[in-house]
């Protein structure tokens, strides 16, 4: 495989579409064992978690129901440390459990803006699946309960995730070259 050029950068070949395939499924085979009984509603972070979040509620055993939310934390290659919410939640989540479906989770401050946010709507249990996590990025305590794949702090497209709107169409993980 080849080097990507996205703007003014360059992404080298990461973790492959098979990869990704199979640590998806494993996630949605532990989330039907754990979640089948609870009826529970997908909190879907947009717009990096939209090919993550389709993948995975295909791979359900269960009914559920999607909602999603629109928060901006990035610009360019860097988390800004803010989070700003650009579509809210509509839904009534008292004494839901809630499924937060992230991308991605590095610093976890829009995790934890979410948390407050459910726990604010009285959700009766939060939990969060996320395709990567970041264990040397992240700052909080909110405990991520599925997780496809640990990387390093790198910064990665493809699968959904972008560099200023570019690659999220790339059906493999690229990163910084």
């Amino acid at each position: 495989m080849s080097l990507v050029t996205l703007h003014d950068k360059q992404f080298k070949p990461y973790i492959m579409a098979d990869a990704i395939h199979t640590r998806v499924s494993q996630v949605a085979d532990n989330l039907s064992a754990d979640l089948k009984a609870s009826f529970p509603l997908f909190l879907v972070v947009l717009n990096g978690s939209f090919i993550f979040a389709a993948d995975l509620v295909k791979m359900l055993k269960f009914p559920c129901e999607i909602t999603f939310v629109k928060l901006a934390s990035y610009e360019g290659t860097n988390s800004t440390g803010k989070v700003t919410e650009i579509i809210g939640l509509t839904e009534n989540v008292e004494n839901r459990t809630i499924v937060i479906i992230e991308d991605i989770v590095d610093t976890g401050t829009t995790l934890e803006k979410l948390h407050d946010l459910l726990k604010h709507k009285k959700a009766k249990q939060i939990k969060t699946a996320t395709l990567l996590f970041k264990p040397l990025a992240y700052k909080k305590t909110i405990p991520i309960d599925y997780i496809c794949m640990e990387i390093p702090n790198d910064f990665v497209v493809g699968y959904g995730l972008d560099y200023d709107g570019l690659g999220r169409n790339l059906k493999d993980i690229y990163v910084l070259a």
